[in-house]
């Protein structure tokens, strides 16, 4: 089996806040897929969408519980090209309302650093050059 796309749904308190948010960091919205109860936000074209919706909206999807910003249920890790960028974005996301919840970590081979949104979504930026990878 392969996949050919995916969708993160994840509960928010405001569209417009996380709308406004998630362009800051530089992401596109899909138009076709937001309105006044959720935002998708294009990760990567035509593969990676997060799907943000109202906190009761979300609710409608599930018959559990979601995690109100207070818990952790989930880590969200995204790659991107540069160490730069993994900078770049932590201090957009801190501008702009997010939170850090950890220090950056230098693995050597691997960058990266994290930051919460403005629902409390924990967020890992990374930046990887396998080639410098240890093979011990």
């Amino acid at each position: 089996m392969k996949i050919n796309q995916i969708y993160v749904n994840l509960p928010i308190k405001d569209v417009q806040k996380t709308r406004a948010f998630w362009t800051k960091l530089g992401f596109s919205i899909n138009e076709q897929f937001s309105d006044e109860k959720a935002i998708c936000v294009v990760m990567k074209e035509d593969l990676i969408y997060s799907m943000f919706l109202k906190e009761e909206f979300f609710q409608t999807f599930t018959n559990r519980p979601y995690a109100k910003g207070d818990t952790t249920q989930v880590l969200l890790a995204i790659g991107v090209n540069s160490r730069e960028e993994v900078d770049h974005m932590v201090k957009t996301a801190l501008e702009n309302g997010g939170s850090k919840y950890s220090e950056p970590m230098d693995h050597g081979w691997m960058y990266q650093s994290a930051f919460a949104d403005i629902d409390g979504h924990q967020w890992e930026v990374m930046y990887g050059d396998i080639s410098q990878l240890p093979s011990e």
